[in-house]
Parts: structure tokens; C-alpha cells; sequence
């Protein structure tokens, strides 16, 4: 691996703006930040970054080595499993 590979970094963020009860959610993950949203709507960015994640950690990649094609794959992978 390049030093360029090594120091490019990455991250996920993710924002909704649903929430009606005055609630402000915020989870913050090892390469994601997730911001606002209804509990469900949270539950669902935090379900969506957690799988991402693993979905790479099994494939021995980071989310700084995938192309912007394999992650649209990964990220639809993860909808059709969730049922989104």
C-alpha cells in the first residue's frame, strides 16, 4: 500500500430531518457520523453504517479502499436485506 492510500481517509454522514419530538440523536461510529432524524429513521442510518462496516470488514476492505461503485453496491445489497 501507497502512503497516499494509507493517508486517504473516509466516512460516512448521515442526516435526516424527520424528528418531531424534539430529540437531537447523534451516534458517531469508527468511520461514520450520524445526525438527527425520528428514532426509527436513526435506527435505520445506525443499522445501515453498522452493516456497511462489516459488509467491508469481511471483504478485508476499509471504506478509504472502495471505489464509489462498490459502495452503491454494498449500500444496495444492504437495502434489499433490511427491506428498504
Amino acid at each position: 500500500m501507497t502512503a497516499e492510500a494509507r493517508s486517504r481517509k473516509a466516512a460516512l454522514l448521515g442526516l435526516a430531518f424527520d424528528a418531531e419530538d424534539g430529540q437531537t440523536r447523534i451516534t458517531r461510529g469508527k468511520n461514520f457520523l450520524l445526525w438527527g432524524g425520528s428514532q426509527e429513521t436513526h435506527a435505520v442510518m445506525q443499522e445501515t453504517a453498522i452493516k456497511i462496516n462489516e459488509h467491508l470488514d469481511r471483504r478485508g476492505k476499509r471504506l478509504e479502499d472502495v471505489s464509489i461503485q462498490e459502495l452503491r453496491n454494498v449500500c444496495q445489497e444492504i437495502k434489499e436485506s433490511i427491506g428498504g
